[in-house]
């Protein structure tokens, strides 16, 4: 329900109401879904987590990334991921996709083309990293960029 709140276009918020909002979401998801599932010795795939939080409220809204990591821990109680895979597009790209999937889009699709590409570039310095894997998606398919997932994922897992 939070982040329908967030992504509503008739909702207007500073970014630190935002990022606040969105680290709320994201203690309830990890004391709910992500611990309980880990101390069953599962293993969790999340869609986003701490690293869209740098990106978009840091690189994109110009929050202090310091900041923005302190909150992380605390709503994840310090939980780290131990590989990230980024999927990687050109802004025009990934916005031009989110249209043809959906006629509405929501708050944060509706930013500027340069609030994107702040935020993709964000994702691209955060692929540096040691645990983190960056798949182009530009020209390839979708079932082709799923293989690949599912590859990686075994691979790290052993599943």
């Amino acid at each position: 329900m939070v982040r329908r709140i967030i992504l509503s276009p008739a909702m207007h918020m500073s970014g630190l109401t935002e990022l606040l909002l969105y680290e709320a979401a994201r203690a309830q998801h990890v004391a709910e879904i992500i611990r309980p599932a880990l101390d069953r010795g599962e293993v969790v795939i999340c869609d986003r987590f701490t690293d869209a939080s740098l990106v978009y409220q840091g690189c994109g809204r110009g929050i202090d990334r310091r900041t923005i990591r302190q909150l992380n821990a605390i709503a994840t109680g310090g939980l780290c991921p131990d590989f990230t895979i980024i999927l990687d597009a050109d802004s025009a790209v990934g916005l031009a996709r989110v249209i043809r999937r959906r006629r509405n889009a929501d708050r944060m699709e509706r930013e500027s083309l340069e609030f994107h590409r702040a935020v993709r570039q964000g994702y691209r310095t955060l692929a540096r990293r040691a645990n983190t894997v960056m798949i182009n998606t530009e020209r390839t398919s979708v079932q082709r960029t799923h293989e690949w997932i599912l590859r990686m994922v075994r691979q790290r897992t052993g599943l």
